[in-house]
């Protein structure tokens, strides 16, 4: 058998050009998973078991406790929010632990306060998701309105509900 010679740098003949071509790689996994939470298409919600809720965008969630709503909410999230928000809420860091929405709520002890609180927050999530958020030109987070209807906005909302952080 013949020996391999090192080279002037210390690796065999052929060795370099392999880890060029494994850094290559790498660097392109890492580039799309930076991609894949990017720009995507919003998946369809099926909310054809949940009351119809109208035209006019409810001010409070009308599925709070709803398990049908829960279920689809599930769903919609894991499709549309998840991959900024993180799976079942817990956020990776990229965009807010929603988990945490409605922290300052839980901790009222006053029943109206709590209830005004809590109804904040809806209108909070609501405009959010229906608007969407932009800062100095950036887009943190798209637009929902028109892409999904209310009773999916407020499934999701009625799911989010039973990941509280801190439960009401």
């Amino acid at each position: 058998m013949k020996a391999t010679r090192p080279t002037a740098r210390g690796l065999p003949p052929g060795t370099r050009k392999g880890l060029k071509l494994m850094a290559a790689a790498l660097g392109l996994a890492c580039a799309g998973l930076a991609w894949s939470h990017g720009d995507v298409t919003p998946q369809a919600v099926d909310t054809h078991g949940l009351p119809e809720l109208g035209k006019e965008w409810r001010p409070e969630n009308p599925y709070r406790g709803n398990a049908a709503a829960v279920k689809i909410g599930t769903s919609a999230y894991n499709q549309n929010c998840a991959r900024c928000h993180g799976i079942e809420a817990i956020s990776g860091g990229i965009a807010p632990d929603l988990r945490k929405i409605d922290n300052d709520c839980a901790s009222l002890k006053d029943a109206g306060k709590k209830a005004a609180c809590v109804k904040e927050m809806d209108d909070f999530f609501l405009t959010t998701v229906r608007h969407g958020r932009t800062r100095n030109g950036a887009v943190y987070m798209p637009p929902f309105e028109g892409v999904m209807n209310q009773e999916a906005i407020w499934s999701i909302k009625a799911y989010l509900e039973t990941r509280r952080d801190k439960p009401m």
